[in-house]
C-alpha cells in the first residue's frame, strides 16, 4: 500500500520534542561522599509506606543513568542507577520496583547534587509486591526534581526473564556464555531498581563495562572508552522516552552483518559466530520492513539504528526492545539448506511483527497491561500487511484466515475473556499475552479496516501514532483517532424491519466507540443465524459457545455484516445492532453467502436447509465463491458441529466437493478437520474406527497424495500442501509414502550428513526414519551437533514420534535437564510427545510429576506454562479424563495448577468440548464412514 511521504522530516522533528534528555538530567558517576562517620537511620520504627500493587503516581521518573558491570565468569553483575525524579506531592518516601536485587546503598540528592541527608537512607523491601521504599528524613517537596542514586548487585538470572545468562556450544564442543535481557512485562526490576510500569516513560543512558573479548549492545548507538587494560566501558547514547520493559542489553561474542535503509537507519543482525551465515535473509527482510513501515505510517523510525539478535535461550518468539529486538534463533536465522518455506515465512512474519512494534507499542504504548492488545493485536495484524507488501510471493494472506480460526477456537469457550481485561499482578499480566490479545485483536482490526475502508483505517492509525507519540494510550484514544477521519461509508441499517441506505460519516453519525466496545469489552464471538424467507434474509445474533453454561448472560454486538449473492457481483454491507434483523436480497437470488471472505469476526449458521444449498453450490460450481469463502464455509460447518448446531454428516458431505478443489487453503482446511478427528479417535480404544477413518482419508485424498513430488519445487502454496499431505499420509502408514520416506532416510544416513534432504519433506523423512533404533540414535546424534535450529526442530519432532515409550521418557528427561535439549524447547517437546498416541498419558504424567520444576523454569502465566497445561490435555475426550483433569486442578492441598490460572479453565473447557463432541458425533462418524467405505 502506497501513502504520501510529505512532511515526514518536519513531522519527525516535531515528534521528538520533549523526548530528549534535559540539561538537569546530568549524570552522577559517583555521588559526593557522605561525611565520615555518618550515622544510620533506624528502620525499626518504619513500616512499608505503600500497600498497592501499582506504584504511586506522584513521583515521575525522567531520566535513568544506568551503569552495569556483568561478570560472565562468576555469572553475576553489579551496577548503579541514578534516576532523576519529578516529585508532585510532598513525601518522605520513594517507592519503586526491585526484585531479587541486593541494594547496597541508596541516597537522594537535590538538583544541585547535594545530599538531602548526612545519614544512610533506609531501604525497606516488600517482596510480595516486588517493591522497595527509600525513606528520606527530609521531605521531598512537591514541584521539585531530585536524583535518586542506588547501588545494587545480583546473580545473572536462571530462566528467561530479567538479566539472565544464556549459553551456546561451538562445533568443537566448547560452551560459551552470554548475558541478555527480557523485561516484558514486569522484569526490568530484576536488572535495576526502576519504576516498572508502562506509563512511567523516561530517557535511559546506559553504560556497560566488559572485557575486550566481548561486545555489548543496547537500545542506542555506542561509544567505547577504556577503563583499564582489561576493562572497556560502552557508553550508549541517551534514548528517546520509553517504558522500562523496552530497555535491553546483551553482552556476547557474536558476529553481525549490516545494511542501511533508504532513510539511513543502520540495521545489523547478530548471531553466534558459527551461525553468522544464517543471518543474511533476516538483514534483507529487516531493511525492507523498516522502509515499508516508514512509508505506511508516514513517520520516520526515530532511532539511528536497529539491531536484531538471535539469543540461544529465549522463551518467547521474539521481543521488540526499541532498537535492539531479540529473537529465538528459529525466529531470526534462515538456512537455505535446512529451513523449509514455512520456516522462511515464520522468520519474515516475526521480523515484521517486531518492527511493527517500533511504532505500535514503543512509540505509542498502552497505558496499562489490560490494553496490551493495542500493542500485540496491531503487531500481529501488521505482520500480514507488511509481508504481503514486501514479499507477495510468500502468499501470507492465505494464513490470516487461520489466525482468525485460532481466535474463534479460543473465543468460543466459556473460559475466554474480553480483549480488554483487568490485570494487576505479574501472573495476571503474563496471561494477557494470549490468543485473545494477539489473534482476536488482529481479526477485530481486520474487520474494522474493511468496515472503515483501507484509506480511513490507515489515516486513522497514523493520526493515533502522531498524536500519542512518546505517550501512553487507551482503547478510546484509538477509536477517537479513527472516528475523526471524515469519510463516507455506505451500508444498510434496518429500522422497523425496513432496510434504508444511509450515508454515514465516521465520527458524525456512526458511534464507533459504541460499536467497538461490543468487541473489546465483552468476551466471545457472535453467531449470526440466517434464514431465507422469500426476498428477505432473517437474521438473529447469539453468542457462539461450544461449552454452554445455563448462567451465560445475553450478549449483543454491533456486527458489520457483509454478504453476496449469485444475482449481483456486489459485496453488500449491513450494520446489525439488534438481536434480530432482516435484509431484502430479492427473490431472484438462489444463494447468499454471509461474511464475505471472512472479513468479519463472527460465525454464520444457515438454517432451514441453508447448508444443503451451500453443499449443492460447492459441488456444482465451487468457483462461484472465492477460496476464502470456501474455506470459511468449511470452518463454520465443523465449528457448528462441535457446538451442536449441525449434524456431523452435513459437514462431511459439504467437503465432498474437495475432490474438485485446486486451491491449497480450502483443501488443507478440510483435510485438517479429518486429521483432527483421526488424532482424537486414535487415542481412544477405537481400533476399527481409527482404521476406517485413516483408510477413508487416504482414499479420498489419493490423487492429491500421488501428485506430490519429494522436492522443494513449486509455489509457496504448493510446497505447503506437499508438507502437510505427505506428513499425514506417512502417519497413516500409506505404503508408497512410507517406502519413499524410508529410501530418502537411508540415503541421508549413508551420506554421513552430506546429503541435504528436501526441506519441505525433511520432517516426514526423519519421522519415518526414527521408528527403528538405529535411525532414532542417528537422529539424536545429529540433533546434538547441528548448527541449524530449523533442522533441530524437525528432528525433535521426529524423535518424539517414536512408538517406544522408553525413548519418549528419555527425551522428556533430556528436556528437563536442559543440556542436550534446551529448556526453551521443553514445552514444545511435551506437546510433541502428547500428540503421539504412545506418549499421550506419558506427557500428562510427566507434567504432574514435575509441575513445581516447570513453574520455576517458565513462571506462572507464561505462554510456555499455558501451552503445557492446554496441550497435554487437548485430546482428552472421555468423562474419566475430564474428572482426572478436574481433580488435579482442584486438589486444595496441592494447588496443582493454581486454581485461578486462566489456562486451567481453558484446559477444562477443551476437555469438556471433546467429551461432548464424542457423545454427539462418534456414532454418526462411524455410520457415515461405513456408508462411504461400501
Amino acid at each position: 500500500m502506497v501513502s504520501a511521504r510529505l512532511l515526514v522530516l518536519s513531522l519527525f522533528s516535531a515528534s521528538l520534542v520533549g523526548s530528549q534528555p534535559t540539561e538537569s538530567s546530568q549524570q552522577v558517576s559517583s555521588p559526593p561522599a557522605h561525611p565520615a562517620g555518618e550515622p544510620s537511620l533506624s528502620i525499626d520504627n518504619l513500616s512499608f509506606p505503600w500497600s498497592r500493587l501499582r506504584l504511586p503516581k506522584y513521583i515521575i521518573p525522567l531520566h535513568y543513568h544506568l551503569l552495569l558491570h556483568p561478570n560472565l565468569t562468576s555469572l553475576s553483575f553489579t551496577g548503579s542507577v541514578q534516576i532523576q525524579i519529578d516529585v508532585q506531592n510532598n513525601t518522605n518516601w520513594v517507592v519503586l520496583h526491585s526484585k531479587g536485587l541486593q541494594i547496597s546503598k541508596a541516597t537522594i540528592l537535590d538538583q544541585n547534587l547535594t545530599h538531602l541527608s548526612e545519614q544512610v537512607l533506609p531501604v525497606l523491601h516488600n517482596p510480595s509486591h516486588e517493591q522497595i521504599g527509600i525513606f528520606s528524613p527530609r521531605v521531598l517537596s512537591s514541584g521539585q526534581k531530585y536524583f535518586l542514586y542506588i547501588e545494587f548487585g545480583a546473580e545473572l538470572a536462571e530462566g528467561f526473564y530479567g538479566f539472565y545468562k544464556s549459553t551456546y556450544r561451538t562445533s568443537t564442543g566448547e560452551t560459551r556464555t552470554l548475558a541478555s535481557t527480557h523485561f516484558e512485562p514486569t522484569s526490568a526490576r530484576m536488572a535495576f531498581p526502576c519504576f516498572d510500569e508502562p506509563s512511567f516513560k523516561a530517557n535511559f543512558s546506559v553504560r556497560i563495562r566488559r572485557r575486550p573479548e566481548y561486545i555489548s549492545l543496547s537500545n542506542m548507538p555506542i561509544k567505547t572508552v577504556e577503563v583499564s587494560g582489561d576493562l572497556l566501558e560502552d557508553q550508549f547514547a541517551p534514548s528517546v522516552q520509553m517504558s522500562t520493559y523496552l530497555v535491553a542489553f546483551v553482552i556476547c561474542d557474536f558476529k553481525s552483518v549490516t545494511g542501511t535503509t533508504s532513510s539511513g537507519v543502520q540495521v545489523s543482525i547478530y548471531a553466534a559466530p558459527e551461525k553468522w551465515q544464517q543471518t543474511h535473509y533476516a538483514l534483507e527482510v529487516a531493511v525492507k520492513m523498516l522502509d515499508f513501515y516508514e512509508e505506511f505510517f508516514n513517520i520516520r523510525y526515530p532511532l539511528p539504528k536497529q539491531d536484531l539478535i538471535a539469543i540461544p535461550d529465549f522463551q518467547s518468539g521474539a521481543m521488540e526492545n526499541w532498537g535492539l529486538t531479540t529473537y529465538r534463533e528459529t525466529s531470526l536465522l534462515y538456512d537455505p539448506l535446512t529451513s523449509s518455506v514455512s520456516d522462511k515465512l515464520w522468520v519474515t512474519m516475526v521480523i515484521g511483527h517486531e518492527l511493527a512494534h517500533q511504532w505500535f507499542g514503543n512509540l505509542v504504548t498502552m497505558e496499562w497491561w489490560n490494553d496490551i492488545w493495542l500493542n500485540e493485536g496491531f503487531a500481529r495484524y501488521m505482520e500480514y500487511i507488511s509481508v504481503e507488501a514486501t514479499y507477495p510471493d510468500l502468499k501470507v494472506e492465505e494464513y490470516l484466515l487461520h489466525t482468525c480460526f485460532a481466535a474463534v477456537g479460543h473465543d468460543s469457550l466459556n473460559s475466554s475473556r474480553p480483549i480488554s481485561s483487568p490485570a494487576e499482578n505479574p501472573t495476571q499480566i503474563k496471561e494477557m499475552f494470549d490468543t485473545v490479545s494477539y489473534d482476536k485483536g488482529a481479526c477485530v482490526l481486520h474487520m474494522l479496516r474493511h468496515f472503515l475502508t483501507d484509506e480511513v483505517f490507515q489515516r486513522g492509525i497514523v493520526r493515533y501514532l502522531r498524536k500519542y507519540s512518546y505517550k501512553n494510550a487507551h482503547n478510546q484514544d484509538l477509536w477517537d483517532s479513527l472516528a475523526n477521519v471524515r469519510t463516507q461509508i455506505t451500508l444498510t441499517v434496518s429500522k422497523d424491519k425496513k432496510s434504508n441506505h444511509s450515508y454515514l460519516f465516521a465520527g458524525e453519525h456512526l458511534n464507533l466507540t459504541a460499536m467497538m466496545n461490543t468487541w473489546t469489552l465483552q468476551k466471545g464471538i457472535p453467531l449470526v443465524t440466517v434464514t431465507r424467507k422469500g426476498a428477505r434474509l432473517l437474521l438473529r445474533q447469539d453468542r457462539f459457545l461450544k461449552t454452554v453454561l445455563p448462567s451465560d448472560p445475553h450478549f449483543l454486538w454491533h456486527i458489520p455484516l457483509t454478504y453476496k449473492t449469485d444475482s449481483s457481483s456486489t459485496i453488500h454491507r449491513h450494520l446489525m445492532t439488534s438481536p434480530t434483523d432482516s435484509i431484502h436480497i430479492g427473490e431472484e437470488a438462489s444463494w447468499v453467502k454471509v461474511n464475505s471472505d471472512m472479513t468479519g469476526y463472527y460465525m454464520v449458521h444457515y438454517e432451514d436447509g441453508g447448508w444443503d444449498v451451500m453443499t449443492k453450490l460447492l459441488s456444482e460450481n465451487h468457483t462461484a465463491l472465492s477460496y476464502k469463502d470456501r474455506t470459511h464455509l468449511i470452518h463454520n460447518a465443523f465449528q457448528l458441529v462441535t457446538a451442536g448446531h449441525l449434524p456431523l454428516n452435513k459437514a462431511l458431505d459439504l467437503i465432498g466437493y474437495l475432490l474438485l478443489e485446486t486451491h491449497t487453503v480450502p483443501l488443507l482446511q478440510g483435510l485438517g478437520y479429518l486429521e483432527a478427528f483421526y488424532h482424537l479417535v486414535e487415542k481412544r480404544d477405537e481400533s476399527v474406527l481409527t482404521h476406517n477413518l485413516g483408510a477413508y482419508i487416504l482414499r479420498f485424498f489419493r490423487a492429491i497424495i500421488d501428485q506430490q513430488t519429494w522436492s522443494d519445487s513449486g509455489t509457496v502454496s504448493e510446497r505447503r500442501l506437499r508438507t502437510e499431505v505427505l506428513s499425514l499420509a506417512c502417519h497413516l502408514d500409506d505404503p508408497p509414502c512410507v517406502k519413499r520416506a524410508r529410501q530418502h532416510f537411508t540415503d541421508w544416513l549413508q551420506s554421513n550428513g552430506t546429503l541435504n534432504l528436501p526441506t519441505d519433506v525433511a520432517e516426514t523423512v526423519y519421522s519415518v526414519g526414527a521408528q527403528d533404533d538405529h535411525g532414532w540414535a542417528s537422529l539424536l546424534h545429529t540433533y546434538k551437533i547441528s548448527l541449524s535450529e530449523a533442522q533441530k526442530h524437525k528432528i525433535l519432532y521426529a524423535l518424539a514420534s517414536s512408538k517406544d515409550t522408553s525413548k519418549l521418557e528419555g527425551l522428556l528427561e533430556l528436556g528437563l535437564e536442559g543440556k542436550v535439549i534446551r529448556s526453551q524447547d521443553l514445552s514444545t517437546l511435551i506437546l510433541m510427545v502428547a500428540r503421539n498416541p504412545k506418549g499421550h498419558y506419558l506427557a500428562w504424567d510427566f507434567v504432574k510429576k514435575n509441575w513445581d520444576t516447570l513453574v520455576q523454569k517458565f513462571q506462572l502465566g507464561s505462554f510456555c506454562i499455558r501451552n503445557i497445561i492446554i496441550g497435554t490435555t487437548s485430546q482428552f475426550s472421555s468423562p474419566e479424563e475430564l474428572t482426572e483433569v478436574n481433580n488435579m486442578v482442584y486438589i486444595p492441598q496441592r494447588n496443582f495448577f493454581e486454581l485461578f490460572c486462566l489456562a486451567t479453565q481453558i484446559a477444562l473447557d477443551n476437555v469438556l468440548k471433546n467429551v461432548r463432541w464424542v457423545q454427539r458425533n462418534l456414532e454418526t462418524l462411524r455410520k457415515w464412514l461405513n456408508e462411504q467405505m461400501q
